[in-house]
């Protein structure tokens, strides 16, 4: 049994930066333990290859929900990262970092040190903001953010037809001001996807003090009493323990951290009874509390000029890809939204509750396949719930850690939520129907005109509608009996054992979740040090 002095769990979002932060003291031992492959793939590294990993058998999860009635008992595929880089290399690279209130909020709820005037600093120190530094951003850090190498003329339009209805223009979602509308930023450099695991482990891969493993499942965290001692790992179908010697950090997203925590004893008892497994600390919150941005997706049918379908679709795609090849540049180049919008649904609303995205294009999935774009000229836009009242759960399917967990999300069981979605689907009509965006407009295809009342709509939404893939809270954070982990992210009743990912988030951020989740991690490693738990002395065995 190999002894290190931190092992981390999951290489993605927060994972790399964990893994980056304590080994950069050369006196640290440290194993990054991931369940996928490498991602060393064309795909992966082109900002366009997401739609040929939406569906991609080794480098995704592939997860399912179970049917959810509020949804006509729809089943909803959840794609999460599966490699190096987690879901950051399978994403659409959109980088919000959330509103101000989101981490005050965290405070608020008894997590000290997580205030938005707490967080910045660390938000600051991890990005290369290619716009360059100021009092809200930062240019030095390992994680590129650039604005999009192709603005089209309909997203310029989008963003005056938006400010035609009431929408107010902001120049930097992450900066002063994050309500409004404008052109988003993303996770991309000279024309190459640039994940978590770019910008904070390739670069120090050949460390001697950290070892990468890929392939390595984790089937359980070994405790000795409350003390985490260890990590039982199927790694190329061997089961082996590495000890940890110090300790251990759960980074295996808000799905998988809660499953892991579950299969080593540590959760609510009745559910692991349930099981077959052991109670060894009672944790009743463990895989409540999941959270996601619920959302639908609208389609209009356009003037040639105002999409890159016609690029991208047929024999067209070929030249678009040779020239990608010779110079990362193009459309392939691109993350996918241009323009973002933060709207209230409500006056009385603090601060903005829905997401609006919008996309020069229009595409097609095909479920076991891939996402395609369409042939003819479109335009597409979405609309997302950014603060759903209505929360699921994360449970076991069975104590076998092969067995994916069961998820419920329960969207669309809430009233406040489904009032909230059905303005936002008024909204995009709104702005799509404004100048100078109606004259790009030739008409909606999705959901139509034939969809008209709020009982249509959210019809629709039930038919239709889907996930963000912008999962967390399943091992929230705070001071209530249903919290899991506390502010510096310990585990409750369990020593040497840290959760650090977005299942950590008392609640979602108003954005996209890649951001705040490397964040969550830059500032984990910063805690793991601070507290500087001392070498445990290893014994020769391992408890059970």
């Amino acid at each position: 049994m190999e002894t290190y002095d931190y092992i981390i769990i999951g290489a993605g979002s927060a994972g790399c930066p964990i893994a980056r932060g304590l080994s950069d003291n050369p006196d640290n031992k440290v194993l990054l333990l991931e369940a996928g492959p490498p991602a060393d793939r064309f795909w992966v590294n082109t900002p366009a290859g997401m739609a040929k990993l939406y569906f991609h058998k080794d480098l995704n999860w592939n997860y399912f929900t179970d049917p959810m009635p509020a949804l006509r008992n729809r089943k909803m595929y959840w794609p999460r990262g599966k490699t190096l880089g987690g879901s950051s290399s399978i994403n659409g690279m959109i980088f919000i970092r959330g509103h101000r209130s989101d981490f005050d909020s965290w405070r608020d709820l008894g997590n000290p040190g997580w205030g938005y005037d707490d967080v910045l600093p660390y938000f600051k120190r991890m990005e290369h903001n290619e716009r360059g530094a100021d009092e809200y951003r930062g240019a030095t850090g390992p994680l590129w953010v650039s604005d999009p190498v192709k603005k089209m003329a309909s997203s310029h339009d989008f963003i005056e037809s938006a400010e035609r209805v009431g929408i107010p223009r902001t120049d930097d979602f992450n900066g002063a001001v994050h309500d409004g509308v404008g052109f988003m930023q993303h996770t991309i450099r000279d024309g190459k996807r640039y994940s978590a695991y770019t910008a904070f482990v390739e670069p120090v891969r050949n460390r001697q003090n950290l070892t990468v493993l890929t392939g390595c499942a984790v089937q359980r965290i070994v405790l000795e009493g409350n003390v985490a001692t260890g990590v039982e790992v199927l790694c190329n179908g061997e089961i082996t323990t590495f000890v940890a010697a110090r300790e251990i950090i759960l980074s295996a997203g808000s799905l998988n951290s809660p499953q892991v925590l579950m299969l080593s004893g540590i959760g609510p008892g009745e559910e692991l009874q349930r099981h077959g497994i052991r109670t060894r600390v009672e944790s009743p919150g463990v895989g409540l509390n999941l959270q996601d941005h619920f959302y639908v997706h609208g389609s209009y049918k356009s003037t040639p000029d105002s999409s890159y379908n016609t690029e991208l679709a047929g024999l067209r795609k070929y030249l678009e890809g040779a020239r990608y090849l010779l110079t990362h540049k193009g459309y392939l180049a691109l993350g996918s939204s241009q323009v973002g919008a933060f709207v209230k649904s409500r006056a009385d609303e603090p601060y903005a509750d829905l997401q609006i995205s919008f996309r020069p294009m229009t595409f097609t999935y095909h479920p076991g396949g891939e996402c395609e774009v369409d042939n003819e000229p479109g335009m597409g836009v979405s609309v997302y719930l950014l603060r759903p009242r209505a929360a699921g759960t994360v449970t076991l399917r069975s104590a076998n850690p092969a067995d994916s967990a069961v998820f419920k999300p329960n969207f669309l069981t809430n009233e406040d939520d489904n009032r909230a979605m059905i303005f936002g689907v008024k909204k995009i009509r709104e702005i799509m129907s404004a100048q100078p965006m109606a004259s790009r407009v030739i008409e909606e295809q999705i959901p139509g005109p034939a969809v008209k009342t709020d009982e249509q709509i959210l019809y629709w939404m039930e038919m239709t509608g889907n996930s963000a893939h912008h999962q967390g809270g399943t091992c929230k954070m705070g001071r209530d009996r249903l919290a899991v982990v506390d502010e510096r992210l310990r585990v409750r009743g369990v020593e040497r054992l840290r959760v650090a990912d977005a299942s950590i988030m008392p609640h979602l951020t108003s954005g996209n979740t890649n951001a705040p989740s490397i964040m969550i991690g830059v500032k984990a490693a910063d805690m793991v040090l601070q507290d500087a738990t001392p070498r445990r002395l290893i014994k020769d065995t391992v408890a059970a």
